[in-house]
């Protein structure tokens, strides 16, 4: 097939790619001239493990190609994917859908036969409605079958998830657009892939519900934390247990500082605007947006008390800066909010991340940073692990101690063993755990 991707960002980047290494031929359009030409060159304008060699090696068997004229790409396609950014609208919190329309608009003014357009990015109830009523109104010598099928993919393991995936949700009535979707996503099969297809305001919802649960279990087992720390429980036990009862699971119960990333924070909050607009408000989202924002701006006050009161005038090391491991992305990083938080404290902040520095930079003022976790805990009076990359994991605790100014360890993440720190001469501060001492 014939497939193009608007929007070569995160989503329609590794969506196109794969699609690609299936074996139908795609094209990625996007507005930014420099972003098409490093791709055309190589480079990946984002990082995600294995991403970069799956692009060149696409590119040069000649199924995938880059471009800037959306309007010849679009003329040839069989299905023409939306994938670009929804970010929070300023001032309200909707998911601002600008681009979607701006998108839609191109490709029916370009599309020639009966085409399927999908809308993969992030997108409210009723979307696909008004991308329909853009063709059927400005366009209406157009055939097209407008489709929802949303991405469910994990920054750090966006290739697996998309050639493995635990679903693949399709919303769509027209039948020829369903079996344009069953040849798009045919190369799954053997996979045995479950294909689930349903009504398209249904698979708008599905995406935002799915983010918001999954925000939710994050915000539940870090409020349990925080208990635990009062009551002396242990946190990773209380998710242990729980999550050994196959009706909750174990996945995402690891408490730390809060959820960030591109998808939970904006989907939760345009999940509450969209149901408020409805009159149907969801009081349990909108109270796991409230307590997330808290939590981050909390974990610096947590350093700050691990720091015996204060951190004015000391230096403090921060480890890891991007959102999760594995991924570059900034966005809505609990690392901004404490940052920010031991900086008003009068703290001296430096900081390494092995991919996400260069992203940092423009977001964080007057930190230093550093080519290694040794070089910025370099008489440093505290370090704090805020993103658990593998490369944090097997610190030389004898290093790190003789380097250092102080004896603080703050473990935002439970990676760290209590009784090695100890016997390092570390005080160590965890979440979740009773503090001793």
């Amino acid at each position: 097939m014939r497939i193009v991707m608007i929007g070569s960002g995160y989503v329609g980047l590794v969506s196109g790619a794969c699609l690609a290494d299936f074996g139908h031929h795609v094209t990625c359009v996007d507005k930014s001239e420099a972003k098409i030409e490093a791709l055309k060159a190589g480079k990946s304008p984002i990082y995600e493990p294995g991403l970069e060699a799956l692009v060149a090696a696409n590119a040069a068997a000649g199924r995938l190609d880059f471009t800037l004229d959306l309007a010849s790409a679009v003329a040839e396609a069989d299905v023409v994917f939306i994938a670009v950014g929804t970010p929070s609208r300023r001032g309200d919190g909707h998911a601002d859908l600008s681009y979607v329309y701006a998108a839609a608009r191109e490709i029916a003014a370009s599309v020639i036969g009966f085409t399927v357009i999908v809308t993969k990015s992030t997108v409210p109830v009723g979307t696909g409605d008004e991308v329909e009523r853009i063709f059927r109104e400005e366009f209406p010598d157009k055939d097209v079958a407008v489709v929802s099928n949303p991405e469910f993919l994990r920054e750090g393991a966006a290739i697996s998830d998309f050639k493995r995936p635990d679903r693949i949700v399709v919303g769509a009535e027209d039948p020829r657009a369903m079996d344009a979707m069953r040849e798009v996503y045919r190369p799954l099969y053997l996979n045995e892939a479950p294909l689930f297809f349903c009504e398209r305001r249904t698979s708008e919802l599905i995406k935002y519900a799915a983010n918001a649960f999954l925000a939710m279990k994050i915000t539940f087992i870090n409020e349990i934390a925080d208990l635990c720390e009062t009551i002396g429980a242990d946190v990773q036990k209380v998710a242990k247990g729980i999550g050994m009862d196959k009706r909750i699971g174990d996945k995402f119960l690891h408490a730390g500082p809060g959820y960030g990333g591109s998808c939970f924070p904006k989907d939760t909050l345009a999940l509450v605007k969209t149901a408020q607009d409805y009159d149907s408000p969801v009081r349990l989202i909108e109270t796991t947006v409230a307590i997330n924002d808290n939590r981050k701006r909390a974990m610096g006050r947590k350093v700050i008390a691990a720091c015996d009161g204060s951190v004015r005038g000391k230096k403090i090391a921060i480890l890891g800066l991007t959102f999760k491991p594995n991924t570059d992305d900034m966005r809505d990083a609990p690392s901004i909010a404490i940052i920010q938080a031991l900086q008003d404290a009068g703290a001296s902040v430096h900081a390494f991340d092995p991919e996400g520095m260069d992203a940092a930079k423009p977001m964080l003022g007057d930190v230093t940073y550093g080519k290694d976790p040794y070089e910025i805990a370099d008489g440093a009076d505290a370090v704090v692990l805020v993103t658990e990359w593998d490369a944090f994991r097997a610190l030389d605790f004898r290093k790190l101690k003789a380097t250092m100014a102080g004896d603080v360890v703050v473990d935002l993440r439970n990676v760290y063993n209590a009784a090695e720190l100890a016997k390092n001469g570390f005080r160590y501060t965890a979440i979740g755990k009773a503090q001793k001492g």
